[in-house]
């Protein structure tokens, strides 16, 4: 039954960040639970059930949530699933059985993570071009465990975007549950009613008359009393007539009904760099990839590096992007996760206008902030950074770790400071950010490449790797072609840090240049 299945689910070494690990502890207790109780017929359905997610689970915690189809629904079980189970049982119940779920009730996801993540996969569909068939079937590159989407899903992930006034995922979303039941898939909370009810609104509030009253018609075959579906049969009918009307008064064509699509949003490079996330639009030709080379480098005859060079890649030219390889080891890997985990917390950015740091939608991942007197391998980090990069990195930030799990990303940003943004580093006090380290702490198996949309660059995760570029020419100008991105991760999860080196400190490292551009 689920209490041996779920007893070793939970691994204090297990790579997830601490949420997941507690969640899938949080799904351990409480089916064991419940097997110890009355055998009420449902008590036992849920626990089998629950039982066989877990067996996938146990063998590979990161790689069974790595899988967004399997991170959503954990997140849909423990927000929607067990408040079913929890109202179900509270009048039969005992006392002990009660007050244990309500003690891991606190510890749940909420509404609005339930919320993000379903956003997180519709992000994911849009970045990678899936259709609803390939998420629904969990028919994703590199994927270990396969997960399935079931009707109620894809009408839970329709409605999440009907809410938000996404009529174009809505209707993908409720065309996936409607073609789901039409093939014969059960659901005890979903109907074809239901599905077409909110699909024709949304077919219609895309400007698809036609395709909104045939909808509206099939729903009514099935549901002749449906009152709104009979209003808006009507109403459409009425518009339709209009146009008609309308069209044959000017002895012009009918008007073709338009397709709002995709919703627009803020950001101005979205195609170009989703395309670079999905490993198109790179703009290096063969001529310039001739150019770019590998080299043992010693930095500039470091002695750390001369009888040890360290493997150098060029990645890109302009602006010149390198990865060191080989750079980090697993023992320090896992020592920087082991030092971050317990800090976690999402991550933030620097306010443009106040300064002040804040969430964004944006930039999705969890961070946390190491220095080097917390521990000897942190130091032996920045060390190794300063060694090889010949920059001083007493004046730089901590150490950055950050991990991207379900569908985390960062979209298009610059490190540096614009010139509209004078104050954004002035408590350091220590100038702009010249240069970005980033490590890769894990290999990713599908999405979650660091893009250049500007100069159409790509470079993907490694483990144990490290990118470097500058961000300010020597003139102290800032180099508009390092805007970058952090791409959603498909599938997998991503650990990496990063190092943000300051002007102060590298006046005779790194002289500045008199021209602007240099």
């Amino acid at each position: 039954m689920a209490s041996s299945a779920f007893a070793s689910l939970h691994s204090e070494s297990s790579p997830l960040p601490p949420r997941t690990r507690n969640l899938l502890r949080t799904e351990n207790v409480l089916p064991a639970d419940q097997t110890n109780l009355i055998s009420y017929n449902f008590i036992v359905q849920w626990a089998e059930k629950f039982d066989k997610l877990s067996e996938m689970a146990i063998k590979d915690p990161e790689g069974f949530l790595g899988h967004p189809v399997n991170a959503y629904k954990l997140m849909k079980r423990l927000n929607s699933e067990w408040q079913e189970l929890e109202n179900l049982v509270l009048k039969d119940m005992s006392d002990g059985f009660i007050s244990n779920l309500t003690i891991q009730r606190q510890h749940f996801p909420t509404d609005e993570d339930q919320t993000g993540a379903a956003k997180a996969l519709i992000r994911l569909q849009d970045t990678y071009n899936l259709d609803t068939n390939t998420l629904s079937t969990g028919n994703l590159p590199g994927v270990k465990h396969k997960a399935t989407l079931n009707v109620d899903d894809c009408f839970e992930l329709g409605k999440v975007a009907y809410t938000e006034a996404d009529y174009y995922h809505t209707e993908l979303w409720m065309e996936q549950a409607l073609r789901q039941l039409d093939a014969g898939e059960l659901s005890s909370a979903v109907n074809k009613v239901v599905v077409l009810d909110y699909l024709s609104y949304a077919v219609y509030q895309q400007g698809d008359l036609e395709k909104a009253l045939a909808l509206t018609k099939r729903l009514l075959e099935l549901d002749p009393e449906h009152q709104r579906g009979n209003g808006n049969l009507k109403y459409f009918e009425y518009i339709m007539e209009k146009e008609a009307n309308k069209s044959s008064s000017t002895d012009s064509e009918a008007p073709v009904s338009t397709r709002k699509g995709r919703p627009k949003d803020h950001l101005p490079e979205r195609q170009k760099y989703e395309m670079l996330c999905r490993g198109e639009g790179i703009k290096m030709t063969p001529r310039r990839q001739k150019k770019l080379f590998c080299r043992y480098y010693d930095g500039n005859r470091s002695p750390f590096f001369i009888l040890s060079p360290t493997k150098q890649e060029d990645e890109w030219d302009k602006p010149r992007i390198v990865r060191y390889h080989d750079i980090i080891s697993d023992e320090e890997i896992a020592k920087v996760k082991e030092l971050a985990k317990p800090r976690l917390r999402r991550a933030t950015i620097s306010n443009p206008i106040t300064g002040v740091l804040e969430t964004a939608h944006y930039r999705i991942s969890k961070s946390a902030w190491l220095s080097g007197y917390e521990d000897p391998v942190v130091a032996k980090i920045n060390t190794r950074i300063q060694e090889v990069t010949g920059l001083d990195v007493t004046t730089a930030e901590e150490l950055q770790v950050a991990n991207y799990g379900m569908g985390g990303q960062y979209e298009p940003h610059f490190d540096f400071a614009r010139k509209d943004e004078p104050d954004a580093f002035k408590e350091l006090g220590t100038g702009n950010r010249v240069a970005t380290w980033l490590f890769y702490m894990s290999d990713v198996e599908a999405g979650g490449a660091t893009v250049f949309p500007e100069v159409g660059a790509a470079v993907y995760p490694k483990k144990g790797t490290a990118v470097f570029w500058y961000n300010l020419f020597e003139s102290g100008e800032g180099d508009y072609s390092t805007r970058h991105a952090a791409c959603p991760v498909l599938v997998g999860n991503k650990w990496v840090s990063n190092k943000w080196i300051h002007e102060r400190g590298q006046e005779f490292r790194r002289p500045c240049n008199l021209s602007e551009l240099a």
